[in-house]
């Protein structure tokens, strides 16, 4: 069974926006405990309903547990801070090592959603690359410049919508370098 799309922003978000009450009530270690317990609900939460686990839940899970994990047991909020930047360099570096072996890796995240020309799928690999790597320098700027508060504060509120934004500006893109399916083909 495929989530409904309102219902899996509903699970993308729902871990932020704990860590974002928890933090403002709470503080860093709390919320990082509340986010690391909502990261393992909705992952079973999706593989309950789609029967499976996909990668990039699974990974950014992995590392929300991980770095989660040496903040309470360090008591070093270091941990939490770094982890957006180790997930968007990963990404980075997944897309650009994926691309250099010949494989788009862009097409399995994407590919069910629509299909482009070889040139589309390599130029949209780029861009999603630097894009994760402008993320990654973001978040290092912002967590090592200023207080705990506000580095949550733009995790939550700055990069969900700077991604969707993203996203969004790729549409005209994306329409320019679509190819035809077969279903839609003449025959």
């Amino acid at each position: 069974m495929k989530t409904p799309p309102f219902f899996k922003l509903a699970l993308d978000l729902g871990p932020l926006l704990i860590f974002f009450v928890a933090n403002a009530l709470f503080k860093i270690y709390v919320a990082t405990g509340a986010f690391m317990v909502a990261m393992v609900v909705v992952i079973a939460i999706g593989f309950v309903i789609e029967r499976k686990i996909s990668p990039v839940p699974l990974i950014t899970g992995a590392l929300v547990l991980v770095f989660g994990g040496l903040t309470l047991w360090l008591q070093n909020e270091m941990f939490i801070k770094v982890k957006p930047t180790i997930l968007y360099a990963l990404f980075a570096a997944v897309l650009l090592g994926g691309m250099t072996s010949g494989r788009l890796l862009i097409k399995y995240a994407f590919g069910q959603a629509f299909q482009l020309n070889e040139r589309g799928w390599r130029a949209l690999t780029w861009r999603w690359a630097a894009f994760f790597a402008v993320l990654a320098v973001a978040n290092e700027i912002v967590w090592r410049n200023f207080t705990t508060d506000t580095w949550v504060a733009f995790k939550v509120w700055g990069i969900f919508p700077l991604i969707f934004l993203f996203s969004a500006a790729q549409i005209p893109f994306v329409m320019k370098h679509q190819i035809e399916s077969d279903e839609t083909s003449p025959r």
